[in-house]
């Protein structure tokens, strides 16, 4: 059995906002085919958006790894999640052509901005290892979690939203999440008391704004 760490007791502390997260409206909607393809282009020009953002952040966490871990498997990892981040652009811009989404002319709004503005903040060199990597897995595992659900049997997803729910619902990434989890959860287990309330909250604050960005992909802001 696997064993249980700091983050499951958050996530079972937090159930609510990540249950918001992981099963949100949007989600359900594309799972039970009953999705507005509207709100799938919305979502899909925001999160390209998005993704551009994440890619800096994610450089961040990897110089973080290289100098703060102590272990040089975190490095490998981290780098494995920045070199894939090349396919899931490549990915958008044949999705935004499938879909007439003209990513140039796409705006980012006020969900989107707020949440990479978030991202900038962590990549301050004051920000702890440990909290960098909670953030780094939530974001990660919010997707996987969300996109599998969309997978799992019994599901209606529209055969042309199969492709990108297998994107982030795929065996392989759940195994990289499950490795960014164990990282974070290893720093965790030597973070002083003061690490753990910033990485408790950040976590919850990544749940905040996949909330925001999944309403905002169905017309809210």
């Amino acid at each position: 059995m696997e064993k249980r760490g700091m983050i499951d007791t958050w996530i079972d502390k937090h159930r609510s906002i990540y249950t918001a997260a992981t099963r949100h409206a949007f989600v359900v909607s594309i799972r039970d085919g009953s999705v507005d393809l509207s709100s799938f282009r919305t979502w899909l020009g925001q999160d390209y958006l998005f993704v551009r953002g994440f890619v800096p952040f994610v450089a961040s966490v990897l110089i973080k790894a290289c100098k703060d871990s102590g272990e040089s498997s975190d490095m490998e990892v981290v780098l494995g999640g920045l070199a894939s981040l090349n396919d899931e652009i490549e990915w958008f811009k044949k999705e935004g052509t499938k879909w007439d989404v003209d990513f140039s002319t796409v705006v980012p709004q006020n969900a989107n901005q707020e949440y990479r503005r978030f991202l900038e903040a962590l990549m301050s060199s004051e920000v702890k290892y440990p909290v960098i990597m909670t953030a780094f897995w939530a974001i990660e595992a919010v997707y996987q979690e969300s996109f599998a659900h969309c997978l799992e049997d019994g599901n209606k997803t529209p055969v042309e939203l199969t492709g990108a729910c297998h994107r982030w619902g795929n065996d392989g990434f759940k195994q990289y999440c499950l490795s960014v989890k164990n990282i974070a959860e290893r720093c965790l287990e030597n973070a002083s008391g003061e690490v753990l309330v910033e990485a408790e909250d950040v976590l919850v604050r990544v749940l905040e704004h996949e909330v925001a960005f999944w309403e905002m992909s169905r017309g809210g802001q």
